[in-house]
């Protein structure tokens, strides 16, 4: 039986998979080893999108480089030795903190030689890195074949290109066009390829140039193939025990509600909401801070605000909101997922935000929004598992009064273009049998006649964005599954939700439940993956649109149930 390129694709994900999950049971693994080797046969069999080149032979593939190393720590390329740790103490140290810029994570330079990075966010996070590490040393590879002759020997291109990252570090003026020659020769790209990803890694200053990435990439690739010493992957016994375990879900969840219970909020009607910490603040108080009156206003506002031309703005709301209800809790535990708690009863007028009212109940039954930044892949099922929990005390455990559940994320469009919204009518987990239908509140028709499109259907919780390749999602579209998009969290929130609803009872069963998506990228289409960039200003229209009328559903739907009592 002759397999399709789906079938091989799923195969090799799930290969992955479980390779991964035994290197880390194992401890430790070296990527050029019996397993890396592994890993690496997987993904070129699985030739993931977001990773372009990565089949060529000599062809270093660029975008999916810069990709992966925003989101490692500036100095991997440098490391033979990289540990992925637990939170253990390395805070504390004298060591210096690096975060990537497109992934928070704590990372630690120990040594010239010696990398520690922090997984805190569960095994999703876990997957992510190694994946983008199986990718690094697949290119570096690459480097080295380009590198070296057909005897061993190392081109001139390869020795102008040490001399030049020497000069770098002297911080001497060099003939960048030259350079670029050179650096071109050694990547196997073209000139202008060369000049333009040089251009694009030079745009963040905190980041290492790319003569420099490309080199040490080479030099340890090529001084483990003359035997001078093997690059390793190891997992700390502290990380190898805490997995799986909510070790810090269990502490985010309780300082949430330790402050909710100092806050006096914690037995009024609750609604969380999964967002980023920017939108549905800036539409409450961008309205009653600065008195833009309508949708258009505040939208015409957010657009201000990422453009970063009118930072007083931001400061002008930001200290606004303190004084009116917004308390800002950000996050100690490892979680790395920080929480705006917004007490309606402080608002000032009659109106949440534009169009929507305030509720006319006592203060003790005001809302109270609990907007919770993106969770990371399963880190969403332990974060909303342990959020969901009753609260306990001294005197008991007693439930909170959550009222509804608002997810609102970037997301993967199949059919559609960047920027459009996707609305879920159920979450499929990629690769098990594990599917979530959900009774979506969000009105789709709402959504509509602001210049996107708007997709209803079922969507993919994938293991990872960086896996996916055409095949599979074509399949997911094209087949009875009819799937509209592709992300990380949504079956993880949904299976944490149904568990608190249905079987703990901890939560009321009838919560009101809201699941809306922008699109960040079309893997389907060549030149709009995650790699080609962010969305940019274009996120912003989305994002404020989704925002809205999740809020205008929270008090709407609030407002109805009061007249059904007052009627009754």
């Amino acid at each position: 039986m002759i397999r399709s390129r789906a079938q091989e694709s799923r195969a090799a994900i799930e290969k992955l998979y479980i390779t991964m999950r035994h290197l880390f049971i194992r401890g430790s693994y070296k990527p050029l080893g019996v397993s890396g080797e592994s890993l690496i046969q997987a993904l070129h069999v699985l030739q993931p999108e977001i990773y372009g080149l990565i089949l060529d032979p000599e062809r270093v593939e660029l975008n999916g480089l810069l990709y992966v190393l925003d989101r490692l720590p500036r100095g991997i390329e440098e490391c033979r030795y990289v540990k992925l740790i637990s939170r253990e103490g390395y805070e504390h140290s004298s060591f210096e903190n690096i975060i990537p810029a497109k992934r928070r994570r704590n990372c630690y330079r120990v040594d010239e030689l010696q990398m520690y990075v922090e997984m805190t966010r569960g095994r999703s996070d876990i997957y992510d890195i190694l994946t983008h590490l199986t990718f690094l040393y697949n290119e570096a590879e690459k480097i080295r074949r380009n590198a070296l002759d057909h005897k061993g020997r190392e081109t001139p291109d390869w020795v102008r290109l040490r001399e030049l990252v020497e000069q770098e570090a002297r911080e001497e003026d060099c003939d960048l066009e030259a350079a670029y020659s050179y650096l071109s020769n050694v990547l196997s790209r073209t000139y202008e390829e060369t000049r333009q990803a040089y251009q694009q890694f030079a745009v963040d200053p905190t980041r290492h140039s790319l003569f420099h990435i490309v080199y040490y990439l080479g030099k340890l690739s090529i001084e483990e193939a003359q035997g001078k010493g093997d690059r390793e992957i190891k997992f700390s016994n502290t990380l190898r025990e805490r997995i799986g375990h909510h070790v810090y879900g269990e502490l985010w969840a309780n300082n949430i509600k330790s402050i909710l219970e100092e806050k006096r909020l914690i037995t009024r009607p609750v609604h969380i909401i999964s967002a980023n910490l920017h939108s549905f603040v800036n539409i409450v108080y961008g309205y009653h801070a600065l008195g833009r009156s309508s949708y258009a206003e505040i939208e015409k506002l957010a657009v201000e605000i990422s453009q970063q031309k009118k930072t007083q703005l931001f400061k002008k709301i930001h200290d606004f909101a303190l004084q009116h209800g917004l308390t800002e809790v950000v996050d100690q535990s490892g979680t790395n997922i920080s929480i705006q708690i917004v007490d309606t009863a402080q608002l000032p007028g009659d109106s949440v935000a534009p169009d929507i009212p305030k509720l006319s109940e006592d203060e003790g039954q005001s809302p109270v929004l609990l907007i919770m930044d993106y969770a990371f892949g399963e880190q969403a099922y332990e974060c909303m598992d342990e959020l969901l929990k009753p609260y306990d005390e001294e005197n008991g455990s007693y439930p909170l009064k959550i009222e509804s559940i608002s997810i609102m994320g970037k997301a993967g469009i199949l059919e559609g273009n960047k920027g459009d919204i996707m609305i879920p009518t159920a979450h499929v987990f990629e690769g098990t049998a594990d599917n979530y239908p959900l009774d979506n509140q969000l009105d789709a028709d709402a959504l509509r006649g602001h210049g996107l499109e708007v997709c209803v259907g079922p969507m993919i919780t994938v293991l990872g964005t960086s896996l996916q390749n055409k095949d599979v999602l074509r399949y997911f579209l094209k087949s009875s599954w009819q799937a509209i998009g592709l992300e990380m969290e949504g079956a993880h929130y949904q299976k944490a939700i149904q568990a608190a609803a249905k079987i703990r009872n901890s939560i009321n069963p009838n919560v009101k439940l809201r699941y809306a998506y922008y699109a960040s990228d079309n893997p389907l289409e060549t030149g709009s993956t995650l790699a080609s960039g962010s969305l940019g200003l274009e996120g912003v229209k989305p994002t404020y649109l989704i925002a809205f009328n999740i809020l205008r559903q929270i008090f709407s739907a609030k407002k109805v149930e009061r007249l059904e009592r007052v009627n009754s």
